[in-house]
């Protein structure tokens, strides 16, 4: 056997896979930023960090972070980091609340992910319910829905932060309230994500996963975590709902 044959006969073993994971899916848990659109495609995430750590600053709250956390680009790590150290207080509440309004003002330059809204509708049209896991607060899912026409595909379906920071994944307390909101069986349901937390939540929940990953590092991460289907383009996805792959 050549080593072109291998390597068709491999990728032919994995669509398969796919296919399989994909039609056996009568619920679907769409993680939001990444497999529906990019958030900070034109509003960098780094700014949002910055912002959330100068307003720490403002509130004399400067010795809460880390050098490292002050810098860090995501700023679900502030969040996080000062979560940890101030749980469940007014100050993380105020903190998360400062986070979801910049993360509205993302949605203005959001960017779909190539073949998302698509599937959602293909999706949608077949039968399947639909719901939003996300880490991102609910109100920036919805109203990127809204704007995109997507909406009634997962009214009311849509489950996002909230101030109980120890509920977001690799939690899988939003797995939990969509199962519970659409009557579905763990084993009935599939979710998409793009990180090893998606991963790491569904499997908690008893819930097959089915990984996106825009570029090698993100397949990398995937695979790494213990991912074993992972698609780069949700092209093949849709393909297999449409019966051409």
């Amino acid at each position: 056997m050549t080593s072109e044959t291998a390597q068709t006969e491999a990728t032919a073993t994995r669509t398969a896979r796919v296919r399989t994971v994909v039609t056996r899916a009568r619920c679907v848990l769409f993680d939001f930023d990444g497999p529906v659109f990019r958030l900070y495609a034109g509003h960098s995430a780094e700014r949002v960090a910055r912002d959330l750590v100068d307003w720490l600053e403002e509130q004399g709250m400067r010795g809460l972070l880390t050098d490292e956390e002050r810098v860090h680009p995501d700023p679900m790590v502030v969040l996080h980091a000062v979560d940890r150290r101030r749980p469940r207080s007014d100050l993380v509440s105020e903190l998360e609340e400062r986070f979801a309004q910049q993360e509205l003002t993302a949605v203005a330059s959001a960017r779909p992910t190539p073949y998302a809204d698509p599937l959602i509708r293909t999706w949608s049209a077949v039968g399947a319910r639909l719901a939003v896991t996300t880490n991102n607060s609910a109100q920036t899912a919805a109203r990127y829905l809204e704007g995109r026409g997507l909406a009634e595909c997962f009214a009311p379906n849509v489950y996002g932060r909230t101030r109980d920071l120890h509920h977001l994944k690799p939690d899988p307390h939003c797995l939990h309230r969509a199962l519970d909101a659409l009557g579905a069986a763990p084993s009935a349901a599939l979710m998409i994500g793009d990180t090893p937390s998606d991963l790491h939540a569904a499997r908690s929940a008893g819930v097959p996963f089915l990984g996106y990953a825009r570029n090698e590092r993100q397949e990398g991460a995937l695979r790494g975590a213990g991912a074993d289907d992972v698609v780069t383009s949700l092209e093949t996805v849709l393909r297999i709902l449409r019966g051409t792959l």
